[in-house]
């Protein structure tokens, strides 16, 4: 089956868009293939606000209307514990509240952006959609991640070749219970490196200091510009430290 022929059998359908690659391709897709759809965004303190000036973006160039739906995650006791079934409770959460304002809009249907390289058993969140009856229209079409790139850029959407990114709260080992102020430094500390010319990395809490795992590439150039990281991490955390451990380049 291609992404034609499910659009074809699914006339009417939301969206649930979160700015990254995978969910813009379906995006794209229902809008190239006559699909009625509106796309909706989940805003929360797990997300970054680059992701939602991209979920803008890109609903403007496809001419789709977005809505943004504002959700205080950390209310969920479970997602706030941040247990190793964290990602299961947020998503069962967010994808309620998602389902219950498309179908407010008439939408019956919503769709994510889960591929067919994505591993169902690593993902614990991907048990609530199976329970919430969200589809996955490149899943259930075969497209892998590198497909989704490659369909994308032929498509020429602006994100074809964004890295993947997680939410912030994977910054946080597993077990630590996650405070807003958490992800506000591990937020602004990310910010700072990508204004610094740092792609694909993450900036991870270790007790009170701050990991920063880079790509292999980007090591030399973290040591080079060592002033210039620690200027402005060290007002948001007691220590920064580098791993030498790389980072492996996201797909």
């Amino acid at each position: 089956m291609t992404l034609q022929d499910f659009f074809a059998g699914v006339p009417r359908a939301a969206v649930a868009f979160s700015g990254g690659t995978d969910s813009a391709l379906v995006l794209w897709a229902a809008r190239r293939y006559g699909c009625d759809v509106r796309s909706y965004y989940v805003k929360t303190v797990f997300q970054p606000a680059f992701e939602l000036e991209d979920a803008r973006r890109l609903a403007r160039e496809l001419d789709v209307p977005l809505t943004v739906v504002d959700a205080d995650i950390l209310a969920v006791p479970e997602a706030a514990a941040n247990g190793p079934r964290r990602c299961y409770h947020c998503k069962r959460a967010l994808f309620t509240q998602l389902r219950q304002a498309a179908a407010a809009d008439g939408y019956t249907v919503l769709l994510d952006g889960t591929n067919a390289s994505d591993d169902a058993g690593d993902r614990p969140g991907m048990a609530a959609l199976r329970e919430l009856a969200v589809r996955s229209p490149l899943r259930e079409c075969g497209v892998t991640k590198a497909q989704v790139r490659q369909l994308s850029r032929q498509a020429g959407l602006f994100i074809w070749d964004k890295p993947a990114y997680a939410c912030l709260a994977t910054r946080v080992p597993t077990g630590t219970a996650i405070t807003a102020d958490m992800l506000d430094r591990v937020e602004r500390a990310e910010t700072a490196l990508a204004a610094l010319g740092f792609t694909d990395f993450r900036v991870r809490l270790l007790g009170a200091c701050a990991r920063l795992q880079l790509t292999q590439d980007q090591l030399p150039r973290a040591l080079a510009r060592r002033g210039e990281i620690l200027a402005a991490l060290q007002p948001l955390f007691d220590g920064v430290l580098l791993d030498l451990q790389a980072r492996a380049a996201s797909q």
